[in-house]
């Protein structure tokens, strides 16, 4: 089985380094990129398993790279942020980054955190997704149909929006439990959402942003209700 590939994207060489010889020593194959050119070129000929992205960095910065690279492929992301600022999180985990540690981080913190990411999406590749839809494969959301095989959101004018592999997991398991109320605690749990210590906040932030692209109206919505002081819950009628 091939080393799984991990690009370490950030600007200062010492941090690229020093994370780099660690992944190398617990069996990863480890790429040292300066920023979002060096990135974009590497993926010309090799694609990573994930992404160790530095948000703070001169030029381009780490949101754009990920908003970038969101867009265009499904590779899981884990932000470092020096600042470790509550904007930077929410901003990164809107635009699709599927984990985050403040910097100086604690390389054993990293590995594990990359591992869970990696095993997240691996096993969502491999995993058949149940017929839930009376043999159509699609369930519909609001103002929008969810492809379960193609793993997107369209429109009924066919167009598709746009939808990153976190708001998916989370779709789908409303999916599988229609009707039913929902603790952030569970979803995290059904979602994949994040291993280890609880992160509910990460959730609410995911269905915000689904709500924007599903819901009639986002500031009164319908689909995916808000049981207050529980949880949600997925409303299909």
């Amino acid at each position: 089985m091939a080393e799984p590939r991990i690009f370490v994207v950030d600007d200062e060489p010492e941090t690229r380094e020093l994370i780099g010889d660690y992944l190398a020593m617990n069996g990863y194959s480890v790429r040292l990129l300066d920023g979002g050119a060096a990135m974009r070129k590497q993926m010309e000929t090799e694609r990573p398993d994930l992404v160790v992205l530095d948000l703070n960095m001169p030029g381009e910065d780490g949101l754009s790279i990920v908003r970038s690279l969101k867009s265009s492929t499904d590779v899981p992301v884990i932000m470092l942020t020096a600042t470790a600022s509550l904007v930077d999180r929410v901003v990164g985990l809107e635009l699709g980054a599927d984990d985050y540690l403040a910097k100086p981080c604690e390389l054993r913190e990293l590995l594990a955190r990359i591992r869970s990411v990696i095993r997240r999406a691996q096993a969502q590749t491999a995993a058949p997704v149940p017929d839930l839809a009376h043999e159509r494969r699609e369930v519909r959301f609001g103002t929008k149909w969810l492809d379960l095989d193609a793993q997107s959101l369209r429109g009924e004018d066919g167009e598709e929006q746009p939808l990153v592999h976190s708001e998916f997991t989370l779709l789908k398991a409303f999916v599988e439990n229609p009707r039913r109320v929902l603790s952030r605690e569970r979803l995290l749990d059904l979602a994949s959402a994040r291993d280890g210590e609880p992160f509910d906040r990460a959730i609410d932030v995911r269905i915000t942003r689904i709500r924007k692209k599903i819901e009639p109206d986002p500031a009164r919505p319908t689909v995916i209700r808000t049981v207050r002081g529980v949880g949600y819950m997925f409303s299909p009628d």
